[in-house]
């Protein structure tokens, strides 16, 4: 049985090599532990479910330049064509769209302004009845919009519409009792009765203070510039898109179509810096693992360097190889265990740090178990080639310093 008393003694003797890798090892851990965190956390995020096909949706952008035509008549004839293209299930002219980091959000209030109430914040879309279905969205309660009930104009000061359909989200944050449908709500001074409520669905930001929270109001304005939204059959989505320019030009010809972009190739634009900073992480976590082992690796080395002739007394007077090994495995699991002490420390702070600046949730104590049990075994695998080496050393080295 190795006594731990002379281990820790030599080390003394040798100590600022012992102190440097003890805090790399701090740093390791406190760095890896919340860049793990961090990783998870964002491909949580990266693959959250929005409640949308994204695979079969698909949007463009419309800028008419004509003088010789209505706006408001013309967008229902191109959503009467696009809905007939083979390929197509459904397709709308839409304010915004959703996950593309561009759209409107506004305070859904339970009183209309300038009363004082409950303000909830809310994204929401100008879009006719046909929105859910092009959409791919579900409602699970009450009904959609009527024909009827789309208000349709020229005039942007014209708002006379007075439903509206939302998302579970929305409906229980407004109403917590879960008796939203049917109840009224007021978008600025304008009452809007809440007719259903959706499934699911996110807004144009992700990374929004209430994603979940979206209302559809049947509302459109005839305007030179347009959005469109496209709902394919599966796996056609392609080969609709690239006859879209051509098929709206046909419909009218004096506009511009483009910017004609999958749902989710939005989704993934919004969410590059996400995916770039991900990336990094993790090259950053593979240099302070590397760098780590190095050191370790290092010290060790020079530390069989520096006991040549100790070592080969010890093996003169009978010492077996494996003790040889043993001794240094210890010596370093003494460092390491310091190490991840004084890094469990360090990455609690500095997780209550991110946590406080970057609205970062409180970093979990399993990542910190689980990255020091990583760094606890890589430092033992570390060390063990060097070890091997001291342990192969001759007890003749001792006898020829004598």
């Amino acid at each position: 049985m190795l006594e731990i008393k002379p281990i820790f003694h030599a080390l003394c003797r040798s100590k600022v090599g012992a102190i440097l890798l003890l805090i790399q090892i701090a740093i390791t851990t406190a760095i890896v532990s919340n860049a793990a965190f961090i990783i998870q956390d964002r491909i949580a995020f990266l693959n959250q479910e929005t409640g949308y096909p994204e695979q079969d949706l698909f949007k463009f952008n419309v800028m008419t330049f004509g003088k010789d035509v209505d706006a408001s008549q013309q967008f229902e004839l191109d959503e009467a064509m696009l809905r007939a293209l083979p390929g197509v299930e459904s397709a709308a002219q839409s304010s915004s769209i959703p996950l593309s980091g561009s759209g409107s959000a506004s305070g859904f209030n339970l009183k209309p302004a300038p009363q004082e109430s409950k303000n909830v914040r809310t994204a929401y879309f100008f879009i006719d009845e046909h929105g859910l279905d092009t959409y791919g969205v579900k409602l699970i309660a009450g009904r959609n919009f009527t024909e009827a009930e789309v208000l349709i104009t020229n005039s942007p000061t014209d708002r006379t519409t007075n439903v509206t359909v939302v998302t579970g989200a929305l409906a229980n944050e407004l109403f917590p009792k879960g008796d939203g449908l049917g109840k009224t709500v007021y978008f600025g001074d304008l009452p809007l009765q809440i007719i259903g409520i959706t499934a699911p669905m996110k807004g144009p930001w992700l990374k929004d203070s209430h994603p979940n929270n979206v209302a559809l109001i049947p509302y459109i304005q005839g305007k030179t510039y347009a959005q469109f939204a496209v709902r394919t059959k599966p796996g056609q989505r392609a080969a609709v898109m690239k006859q879209i320019e051509n098929a709206m030009l046909n419909n009218y010809s004096k506009r511009v179509i483009n910017n004609i972009k999958g749902l989710d190739e939005l989704k993934d634009q919004y969410m590059a810096a996400d995916k770039l900073m991900m990336r990094m992480l993790i090259v950053l976590i593979t240099i302070l693992v590397l760098v780590t082992a190095l050191g370790i690796f290092g010290l060790t080395l020079f530390n069989i360097n520096k006991r040549t002739k100790q070592i080969g007394t010890r093996r003169a007077l009978g010492a077996r190889k494996s003790a040889i090994v043993n001794y240094f495995l210890v010596e370093n699991a003494l460092i390491c265990i310091a190490g991840l002490f004084l890094g469990a420390i360090s990455a609690l702070l500095l997780g209550q740090l991110l946590m406080q600046h970057f609205s970062i949730a409180a970093l979990p104590s399993g990542y910190i178990a689980v990255t020091a049990v990583m760094v606890f075994t890589m430092s033992l695998l570390a060390v063990f080639g060097p070890a091997k080496r001291a342990a192969n050393i001759s007890p003749s080295i001792a006898t020829r310093t004598i």
